[in-house]
């Protein structure tokens, strides 16, 4: 979680909420879960603690972006914004706006003021912080009226979370009073930032009855004079005060505490009170942090009547006096010293109604709470404004561009992952990308015919050669980066995945050598996969069989395999299957298309018309699931898509989109169905798009892939695997291209149709 805000040692009550509610989450959360960004006045310069990471000076408003951008490059989970007019820059603090409109993760904002009666300027601001934030917390139930009856806000977007306080024990004032030599006396107690407004003139004045019914009565007055006051007026204020207090001759009864103390010396303040008094002038007050320390304290409170007290001293939890009526608090201050049972009564129904607002409790509310947004961001994402698309992105395909999967290139290999988009070495190779990338650059020569692409495939196979164990006659995965391989056998996956990569090369290999080692490798490959039992690794072999077989069709071991796995494959299908789930597993996982794929070609190749149709009819059951209202919504990773129906909506990777593209063109290969290629071209533009955020995924700069599609958007890295599902689905696009148009050469009437095949949906038997 990040918290924006002022902090301490900023002299401010904004500061020392954010301040209490970090250490608060920190107590919570694992510890390094929380940053806070602080809003900085310019006053002077603070020596912030080490919990700040990102200073703001509040009337730059260049500096808001950049602070936005910082959140969204370290993957910040939830923002929590402190709103406060005064604190942000711009009229009427619109600067903290720019931050909040680039922000891609939820936003949480607490609202600290919610005026009833706003300027035309401020409810505008208002509105748009209720706009962007996925919740606004208020403090009182008085607040949530005022946001829906002024401001329109939804009841749904609000929450309310009291006011933090700290937990302390129940105990007499007593306890206290020789420490601040007070020992024997009667403690009245105000505190906070001192400035006009704050109606302590009121409470001075009273104290002139108090002390001729209570003589030794006294009332203290804790805090330094507001900064923003003393820059503008000096201690003026606080010099009207100490005349007034001279001109009636309460120099005994009336100590002035002019400083900013810690908060173990302010609940050392707070228990030596035995009436804690807000002469606050402003009704419209909708929360007070002073308040609530005192009622958490287990203080009698003596209050003016503004919303915020009128919540929290209801049913008898404190006392009330009118505004600006130094004898309404006289009045009430000597009835609660001279009924010591009443008070006392009262102390304890404050204490007990103040429970619940502990710092702890309050954390686990917005620990809750951003989980809940979270969830929410999931199931309901927000277009985000970073990395928007433009509408020229969607309608042209880009052209190839190679630097990237050049830039992940080694001697060795291709690296698995990326920080951003350098090369990330910590993680080293791994067949799987190895596998993906001799794919995409032998597409990408067959395409092209540029020579400068064979250096890559050559590299690419010499990886493949060198992880295969002749001994197990299967498939290392993982080497490090110093070139030690971390297992004897990869999965099954993996060695299926590579099948299908030596397959490829055998069709489109451009030289016979390479044609020659593809051979050598995938013969005993292909004869281990029989052992398998992963649908998904047979599904890959039977896509590189294919591949094979349209070059040595005659190979009858492998033509012996291919009938074997497919007919498996099939089977799944026809077992697990039913009208609405027309699947071979209980649970949609990654990969998917890659199934049906496999059903399509074998079937195809077999001349097995069910095989082929429960191809055909599953695919396109899979695309609808991934398609809302024209955008593509692919199954999420974080927790897939099982038979009862429950979803995950992100981490969406790539790699589906790929599957889901490759499994169009070859269904469109086979009945030359517009309608196929017109699906496969709909979910490349997920890459550049079409998405559930709106985000574009394919750099166009450094010709990567982003990391996946969260609810925030685009994971940053563009490691491997993302890239190479990319550069292979764009590749595929243009060879469907290439060979529409060898098809419209031919026959200008337009593609072949296959009666026997429609593109509406059809039925799971056969």
């Amino acid at each position: 979680m990040a918290l924006l805000g002022s902090y301490t040692p900023r002299k401010c009550g904004i500061a020392t909420f954010t301040k209490d509610l970090r250490d608060a989450l920190s107590i919570e959360l694992s510890p390094g879960t929380t940053r806070v960004l602080a809003m900085d006045d310019g006053a002077e310069s603070y020596d912030y603690p080490s919990e700040v990471h990102f200073e703001i000076p509040q009337h730059k408003q260049s500096a808001y972006r950049p602070a936005a951008e910082m959140l969204n490059i370290n993957e910040v989970d939830v923002c929590c914004i402190q709103h406060e007019y005064g604190i942000y820059g711009g009229n009427d603090g619109s600067h903290v706006l720019d931050f909040a409109r680039d922000l891609r993760m939820p936003i949480i904002t607490t609202l600290h003021t919610v005026l009833p009666d706003p300027s035309p300027g401020q409810r505008t601001v208002l509105r748009e912080i209720i706009r962007v934030s996925d919740r606004v917390v208020v403090m009182s139930q008085c607040a949530e009226q005022i946001l829906t009856s002024t401001y329109g806000a939804r009841s749904n977007r609000i929450t309310h979370i009291p006011h933090g306080i700290p937990d302390v024990p129940f105990v007499d004032s007593n306890f206290y009073k020789d420490q601040f030599d007070v020992e024997g006396r009667k403690v009245i107690l105000t505190f906070g930032l001192l400035g006009p407004g704050k109606g302590i003139e009121v409470a001075i004045k009273a104290m002139a009855k108090v002390v001729e019914k209570h003589p030794d009565a006294v009332y203290i007055i804790l805090g330094a004079t507001h900064p923003h006051v003393l820059r503008r007026e000096g201690n003026a204020y606080r010099n009207s005060l100490v005349r007034l207090v001279e001109d009636l001759g309460l120099e005994n009864n009336i100590l002035f505490h002019n400083r900013y103390v810690s908060l173990a010396e302010l609940i050392r303040y707070i228990g030596v009170a035995d009436i804690y008094v807000t002469p606050y002038p402003n009704a419209q007050q909708i929360t007070s942090g002073t308040l609530a320390y005192a009622l958490g304290a287990g203080k009698p409170v003596v209050s003016t009547p503004y919303l915020y007290a009128k919540e929290m001293l209801a049913d008898g939890r404190g006392r009330f006096f009118d505004f600006g009526s130094s004898d309404g608090l006289a009045e009430q201050v000597i009835d609660l010293f001279d009924n010591e049972t009443e008070r006392h009564a009262i102390r304890k129904r404050a204490y007990v109604h103040g429970r619940p607002m502990i710092w702890k409790n309050v954390a686990r509310s917005y620990i809750a709470l951003a989980r809940q947004v979270i969830d929410e961001r999931d199931k309901f994402p927000k277009l985000v404004r970073f990395q928007r698309a433009k509408a020229i992105d969607l309608e042209a395909t880009p052209e190839l561009n190679l630097a990237h999967l050049r830039r992940l290139t080694d001697g060795v290999g291709i690296l698995q992952h990326a920080i951003y988009a350098t090369p990330d070495r910590n993680h080293g190779y791994c067949i799987d990308d190895n596998s993906r990338a001799l794919i995409a650059s032998l597409s990408a020569f067959d395409l092209t015919k540029d020579e400068s692409i064979v250096p890559l495939v050559d590299r690419y196979m010499s990886f493949l050669h060198y992880g295969f164990n002749e001994g197990q006659k299967r498939f290392r995965n993982f080497m490090t980066y110093d070139r030690r391989w971390l297992d004897d056998v990869g999965s099954e996956d993996v060695h299926g995945r590579t099948i299908w990569a030596l397959g490829s090369a055998v069709r489109r290999s451009p030289s016979s050598a390479l044609t020659a080692l593809a051979v050598r490798l995938i013969q005993p490959a292909v004869e281990t996969v029989e052992q398998f039992t992963s649908p998904r690794a047979w599904a890959f072999a039977l896509i590189g069989i294919d591949e094979y077989l349209q070059t040595f069709s005659g190979d009858t071991l492998v033509r012996r395999v291919r009938n074997e796995l497919a007919q498996r494959l099939h089977k799944r299908f026809i077992e697990n299957r039913d009208p609405n789930w027309p699947w071979c597993e209980d649970v949609l996982t990654y990969d998917n298309a890659k199934l049906p794929h496999a059903l399509i070609v074998a079937g195809d190749a077999l001349d097995d018309a069910a095989m082929r149709q429960q191809g055909f009819a599953s695919l396109q059951w899979l695309v609808e699931q991934q398609l809302v209202g024209g955008r593509v919504s692919l199954i999420g990773n974080h927790g897939w898509l099982d038979r009862k129906g429950h979803r995950a909506r992100f981490d969406q990777q790539p790699i589906e989109a790929m599957a889901t593209i490759e499994a169009c063109a070859a269904a469109w290969r086979i009945t030359r169905e517009d309608a196929w290629y017109e699906r496969a071209r709909k979910f490349l533009d997920w890459f550049i798009g079409n998405n559930d955020t709106g985000s574009t995924l394919y750099d166009h700069q450094t010709g990567g892939c982003r990391d996946g599609l969260n609810a925030a958007g685009p994971n940053q890295n563009q490691g491997a695997e993302s890239t190479l599902a990319w550069l292979i689905s764009l590749l595929t696009i243009m060879d469907l291209n290439r060979l529409r148009t060898l098809d419209d050469a031919v026959d200008p009437r337009g593609p072949l149709e296959d009666p026997q095949i429609s593109s509406s949906p059809v039925a799971t038997g056969g």
